[in-house]
């Protein structure tokens, strides 16, 4: 299956600035995978997982580096050799140790490409009592396979050339976009977790897809034992079933658990931010960029890892969604939201860490949301996932007149689209701008879309 970060570590691989390279993201989003891919381009690859290879932690008592490398080739019966070698350390969470000495390698031997992932990583990485490698390592930050990878891992590199090509003033031929649309629905009930698409491609089977996609999140609850001698599992079973039947709405803790105070959930839901199962979306003023800087940390919605595994939360199979019209596939269950928001996400370079915020305005008789909103560079843009004519865009055309803005973003399902919106909003104010419309399948290129716009 390809994965774009692939392309990612290769050009890392034979950067002059190299550090250790530390992938973080949710279980099951395909880590180890990318790595094992990627050593193919070595001599040599040793694989170290440091949950199950514990016989060997002792090794990494030492500060020098060559000391470690030695052993480790002594133990695995190989060489490793700098510039010919990969070395991952898997789950190096179990060793934080082992994080905070990830420095010496970029100091000492700065030649051996050296690579660490671990799922819980963030846990350590948040409550550490250790000296940090600051400035020694580098991160990459995966989540799950986005629509462009499904299509690629499924023989539709045709479809995706196309759509890497096509530009706004194109005529989208109807085909093309029906085929593009089933598609699209297809991902949403498989998901872009590696191991449900594989399932899936192997077999053509949506239940088997299901049972993975089951068991993934049966694994997950598995690891609340892991995530501290104090915190409350029974609540954080209850949040965590409760988060994929929240997605598009403002958090309010009383919906979650009526039995629990505010600071429980809260702690609770944090824990699982760290676990990259589900992620804050928080509100911000966005009167500038960057878009953190008018954070609200008290007001948020949610947002699940993978719009696969939320219909399987949920229950949601092939047959509910092929009865949905594309109406009502965007505008109802906040499916298309859950998906346009894990693409927004994850839509920068590996570097970035993901984050992603919504506006809102709640005033007595005059509510307003926008679903999303971006910064392309300097400019702040907009996005509303909404099915319909502009006229039920009324929250955007606000955000739009307050801000200034000449450029506005809607995701559903209809062909392809740039219209002049412009009118009046109920208090006479007017509002004019270009609103960028595009199906659901075209999320990956939005931000070539926007050059074109924004420029």
């Amino acid at each position: 299956m390809y994965r774009s970060a692939i392309e990612y570590l290769k050009e890392w691989q034979n950067s002059q600035s190299r550090k250790p390279l530390v992938i973080r993201g949710a279980r099951q989003v395909g880590k180890t995978f990318i790595v094992r891919e990627f050593a193919k381009e070595f001599q040599n690859y040793v694989e170290i997982n440091l949950e199950t290879d514990i016989n060997i932690l002792s090794y990494f008592k030492s500060t020098d580096p060559k000391e470690i490398v030695e052993l480790l080739a002594l133990h695995f019966n190989t060489t490793i050799i700098p510039g010919k070698t990969l070395l991952f350390f898997d789950e190096i969470q179990a060793a934080p140790g082992l994080f905070a000495k990830l420095r010496y390698f970029y100091e000492l031997m700065p030649g051996l490409h050296v690579i660490a992932a671990g799922s819980l990583l963030e846990f350590i990485l948040k409550e550490h009592e250790f000296s940090m490698p600051v400035g020694r390592i580098e991160y990459l930050h995966l989540g799950p396979m986005n629509f462009a990878e499904y299509l690629l891992s499924t023989d539709n590199d045709k479809l995706l050339d196309f759509i890497k090509n096509y530009s706004l003033r194109d005529t989208f031929p109807q085909p093309i976009h029906q085929k593009l649309v089933s598609l699209y629905k297809t991902y949403l009930v498989v998901g872009g977790m590696p191991e449900s698409i594989k399932s899936y491609l192997d077999k053509r089977s949506f239940v088997d897809s299901d049972r993975i996609k089951m068991n993934i999140l049966s694994t997950y609850v598995d690891d609340f034992s892991k995530y501290g001698k104090r915190i409350n599992r029974e609540l954080l079973t209850t949040v965590f079933k409760a988060v994929p039947s929240l997605i598009g709405n403002k958090v309010k803790y009383s919906t979650i658990s009526k039995d629990h105070r505010s600071a429980e959930i809260a702690t609770v839901l944090n824990r699982l931010f760290l676990s990259k199962i589900c992620y804050p979306i928080y509100h911000s003023s966005a009167q500038g960029i960057p878009l953190g800087a008018g954070r609200n940390n008290k007001v948020f919605k949610l947002l699940f890892l993978d719009v696969g595994l939320m219909c399987s939360a949920l229950g949601l199979s092939m047959a509910h969604i092929s009865k949905l019209d594309d109406v009502s596939l965007v505008n109802k269950g906040d499916i298309s939201e859950q998906y346009v928001g894990q693409h927004l996400l994850y839509r920068k370079n590996f570097y970035y860490e993901p984050e992603l915020y919504y506006w809102n305005r709640e005033n007595p008789g005059s509510n307003a949301e926008v679903d999303y909103v971006i910064a392309h560079g300097p400019v702040i843009v907009p996005v509303e996932v909404k099915a319909g004519k502009t006229g039920t865009l009324k929250s955007l055309h606000l955000f739009v007149r307050e801000r200034a803005l000449k450029t506005g973003v809607r995701i559903n399902l209809d062909i392809p689209s740039v219209v002049r919106c412009a009118g009046a909003l109920p208090n006479g104010d007017r509002y004019d701008y270009n609103l960028i419309s595009i199906p659901c399948y075209l999320i990956s290129e939005l931000d070539r879309f926007l050059d074109k716009q924004t420029s």
